[in-house]
């Protein structure tokens, strides 16, 4: 069987104006890098509860493989507002099921057969998540790939759990809102695009990729800079347009594309989904 790629983290309901959708970045990309074609899992936990339950049949329904430990928090949901551009405002109710993760001996199973990992900074804004994001990556096979898809959610972040986080990644995704605000935190007085150079330098990342909303994409490495714009599609929403951008990236870099063959794959992906509701929608595209 093929070596799992994990996302972990929340996993959630999205209430949109449409109703509610699943979702939950971690759990967003596994979901897309099954739809690609490798093993995707989802790690997170549920309550138990109405809403549990019904995470685990849409998962099945899926065929999404995951490790969801049930404990006694409600099941997380997300409040979500598009604009006119359909571009997603959160509100993110806090004390739910993903803000307390326990790590338990079959996450550790996985953890040290994992590929790669996706983890990002708002399911760590609780200790028992952040410790369990933590352990896991500190379990992985050293030949494995960890990404760090930052993810800023209103307040919930910090200095130290960004740099916590870059010490033990091996690529960031980061928006270009995003930069500015780790820039300030930080104290990168430079360009995006340099700023995405000290943080390889700093971090030791392999590459970085920035992405720009409407005006496209950039993955930078330590010495190259690649660029493609949005492909132009009728966007219903960009409702996990992201994860599946990162999920489409990872499974091309694992299997040896080059970065910009990597990145073309990636930026089609995520145009596809910009062009369907939610962030797991059904593939009708190679």
């Amino acid at each position: 069987m093929d070596r799992p790629i994990v996302g972990i983290g929340e996993i959630l309901f999205d209430l949109l104006p449409s109703g509610a959708q699943l979702g939950g970045a971690p759990a967003n990309f596994a979901y897309h890098v099954c739809c690609l074609g490798g093993r995707g899992v989802a790690v997170s936990a549920i309550g138990k509860d109405k809403l549990g339950e019904e995470v685990k049949t849409i998962l099945a329904s899926k065929k999404l493989e995951a490790v969801l430990p049930e404990v006694d928090y409600p099941t997380g949901v997300v409040h979500v507002d598009l604009d006119g551009r359909g571009v997603p405002q959160y509100t993110i109710v806090e004390d739910v099921a993903w803000d307390n993760v326990p790590y338990t001996q079959e996450m550790k199973e996985l953890a040290r057969n994992a590929a790669a990992v996706c983890f990002g900074t708002l399911a760590q804004r609780n200790p028992v998540s952040r410790a369990t994001v933590m352990n896991f990556i500190a379990d992985m096979p050293a030949d494995s790939l960890k990404v760090y898809d930052i993810n800023l959610r209103q307040h919930f972040y910090s200095r130290v759990i960004i740099e916590d986080s870059l010490r033990v990644a091996d690529i960031l995704k980061i928006n270009d809102e995003e930069i500015a605000v780790v820039s300030d935190l930080l104290g990168l007085d430079a360009s995006p695009e340099q700023a995405c150079r000290s943080l390889i330098s700093m971090y030791g990342l392999r590459l970085v990729i920035l992405t720009k909303g409407a005006d496209g994409s950039e993955v930078i490495t330590p010495d190259a800079k690649y660029s493609v714009e949005c492909p132009k599609v009728k966007i219903a929403d960009t409702v996990g347009a992201g994860d599946s951008f990162t999920a489409a990236f990872v499974q091309a870099y694992l299997r040896g594309d080059s970065i910009e063959n990597c990145h073309n794959i990636a930026n089609r992906i995520s145009a596809f989904v910009c062009s369907r509701s939610g962030a797991m929608p059904d593939y009708d595209v190679a």
